[in-house]
């Protein structure tokens, strides 16, 4: 089952937040941060995504 958008957005500040604790290291900095990359982009492209349906919907409602 694929993940929420609502899901990820919580995943992605998880993320985040990791860079500002204590658990945080150096050497993992670099592979976290382009995992965090990824997971924007695919957060960014299910919003547009999402963006176009509604687009589509409302244009059918318009009619």
């Amino acid at each position: 089952m694929a993940k929420s958008i609502s899901d990820k957005i919580a995943e992605l500040k998880e993320g985040v937040d990791w860079f500002y604790s204590d658990d945080f290291k150096l050497e993992d900095a670099s592979e976290r941060y382009r995992a965090l990359t990824t997971l924007a982009k695919e957060i960014e492209q299910d919003l547009d995504n999402l963006k176009n349906d509604i687009k589509v919907i409302d244009e059918d409602f318009s009619k």
